[in-house]
């Protein structure tokens, strides 16, 4: 739909976290150098913790790459929707366990704490990146309060890396997040980091990466509050619209017009968050023209 106009060979701004498609902004740099510190220093727990949309399943994948390119056994579970006396069995099926050792007739804990004694034998670290942590059923959360906490030495070279966001963090027992060796903040992009975000995603499609005028960059930062789902959401319309057009890249004033009739619910966030442009309307604000964007996913 997007791709004919801009030649691009692929789709720029597609909803994965492929690690292809990870940015490593300014904010995901610091979140990994600080897990990378809190692993050489075996560390036991650590909170990462950012509103919805910024990028922490992202960031968990591509933390899950780093920590085991350091020579980690390191996995992904994410327990958000996980019913009650799952969970292990799904942190089981992530672990490359043998034949053996998956059929051994003991029980899902004890194959775990194998695995751990295992690891530590070899002087190989686990780490165990749960995703959406603050949405875990009770007793995954007591399980891993159990392991985080205990003094036992297969336990010792285990780092369990949770991420919640931070309306939600509270849902997590006071006992645990205690012991959490670091709170790390996931923070939202900045302006510059959108800026290379749009830029990477488009050439890594083929495309020109001074698509977006340095002020469409800035207006999309601000609609998008920095959070990258949304940067992308936001994008991905603002190609759409700017094609429909026939313009030859994307402004500042495409992407207002875009956020306000396809992106916000509240007419009073609208007003308060608009820039002005002193242009095309008496009244200096750009009136919604979306039409082209709604004929191209009609014709799509």
């Amino acid at each position: 739909m997007v791709r004919n106009p801009w030649n691009f060979t692929a789709a720029p701004f597609e909803a994965t976290l492929a690690p292809v498609a990870f940015c490593c902004g300014q904010p995901q740099d610091e979140v990994l150098a600080r897990l990378e510190w809190l692993f050489e220093e075996r560390q036991r727990f650590a909170l990462v913790i950012g509103a919805a949309g910024v990028g922490k399943s992202h960031l968990a994948t591509m933390a899950v790459r780093r920590l085991g390119g350091l020579g980690a056994e390191a996995v992904l579970v994410s327990l958000r929707g996980v019913p009650p006396g799952e969970w292990l069995d799904l942190l089981l099926e992530r672990l490359p366990l043998d034949h053996a050792s998956r059929v051994e007739p003991t029980s899902a804990w004890q194959k775990l704490e194998n695995r751990l004694r295992e690891n530590r034998l070899l002087e190989r670290p686990t780490v165990l990146v749960v995703d959406d942590l603050d949405q875990a059923p009770a007793d995954a959360v007591a399980g891993l309060s159990r392991l985080i906490g205990s003094a036992e030495p297969r336990f010792a070279w285990t780092l369990v890396v949770g991420t919640a966001t931070g309306a939600t963090v509270g849902n997590l027992p006071d006992s645990l997040r205690n012991q959490a060796a670091m709170r790390i903040p996931l923070e939202p992009w900045s302006e510059a980091d959108v800026g290379r975000f749009l830029a990477e995603a488009i050439t890594r499609a083929g495309g020109d990466p001074t698509i977006f005028s340095p002020a469409a960059v800035a207006t999309l930062t601000r609609f998008a509050e920095g959070l990258p789902r949304l940067v992308s959401r936001l994008a991905h319309l603002a190609l759409a619209a700017a094609a429909g057009d026939g313009l030859a890249g994307v402004d500042a004033s495409t992407v207002e017009r875009v956020w306000r009739e396809l992106a916000p619910a509240d007419p009073v966030a609208v007003a308060a968050a608009a820039p002005t442009f002193h242009q095309g309307s008496a009244s200096g604000i750009s009136r919604p023209r979306v039409r082209a964007v709604r004929r191209l996913f009609q014709d799509g």
